[in-house]
């Protein structure tokens, strides 16, 4: 896709990989509607864009029904969406145990629903060869210790994509899915850092990401992970999961010991 004078709306504008992912939608020629909850924000980042007068703040400061509604009705009247990214995404390191009641709600409508709904109330609106990227989580194929419910979340969005990607299939309007590794940004706690180091996970910056969902974007690739090993690991868990449980299994003791020092959030 060429993305040059294209209409974009990228939720999670505010976050690390919204904010490079804007900067580099921006720099590539995109009209760019920068949504998330921190209207101030917005707004610098769109002052920080290239030809900032091309792209539009629009705040969901709660990303209510009428909220989401009055986003679509922006592309009536002959202006058109070519491209929907939902990126914006949250999560919780913890055991499930840890997690409140609200913890695990806010994760399930942050990473599902407001994806799903906004893209239900957007559906009429994509031009020909409309886009629909969905930024998951290779969590989203692998279930790990201390990310139960994260990974429930982006294993729902992983296959909302499939399906939908097979349901529009006729229609012109194509469904990716874009699955990062873990990524230094403000939304990992120290816990978390300090883990994938003791791990020797590899992790990737904010720009790397927005790289990678960028390219995902213009080559049209349906299906797309960064990390050779991390893909193949999911292949393994795929095919064999008995050998990735003994794997973690392995590895769980460092976990629990940077889930202990996480816990914070203990439902009381």
């Amino acid at each position: 896709m060429e993305l040059r004078n294209k209409n974009v709306v990228l939720t999670g504008a505010n976050g690390g990989i919204g904010q490079a992912l804007a900067l580099r939608l921006a720099a590539a020629g995109a009209c760019v509607w920068l949504v998330g909850r921190n209207h101030s924000e917005l707004e610098n980042l769109r002052h920080r864009m290239q030809d900032p007068d091309r792209h539009t703040v629009f705040a969901l400061f709660d990303y209510s029904d009428d909220e989401i509604l009055s986003l679509g009705s922006c592309f009536e009247g002959g202006r058109q969406l070519d491209v929907l990214i939902n990126n914006a995404g949250t999560s919780r390191f913890a055991r499930l145990e840890q997690q409140s009641f609200a913890d695990i709600r806010e994760q399930l409508r942050v990473n599902v629903e407001i994806p799903l709904i906004l893209t239900r109330a957007l559906i009429h609106q994509f031009s020909t060869g409309g886009t629909i990227v969905n930024v998951g989580s290779i969590l989203g194929e692998l279930g790990h210790p201390g990310y139960s419910v994260y990974c429930a979340s982006k294993a729902a969005l992983h296959r909302f994509s499939e399906s939908l990607g097979r349901e529009l299939a006729a229609t012109g309007v194509k469904v990716l899915y874009a699955a990062p590794r873990a990524t230094r940004t403000g939304l990992n706690s120290a816990a978390v850092n300090a883990m994938n180091a003791a791990l020797g996970n590899q992790s990737d910056t904010p720009e790397e990401v927005a790289r990678f969902i960028t390219d995902t974007l213009i080559q049209g690739r349906r299906r797309a992970r960064i990390g050779v090993m991390e893909g193949i690991f999911v292949r393994v868990n795929a095919l064999f999961p008995a050998l990735v449980d003994r794997a973690l299994l392995k590895k769980l003791p460092v976990i629990n010991r940077f889930l202990q020092s996480d816990a914070s959030a203990e439902i009381k």
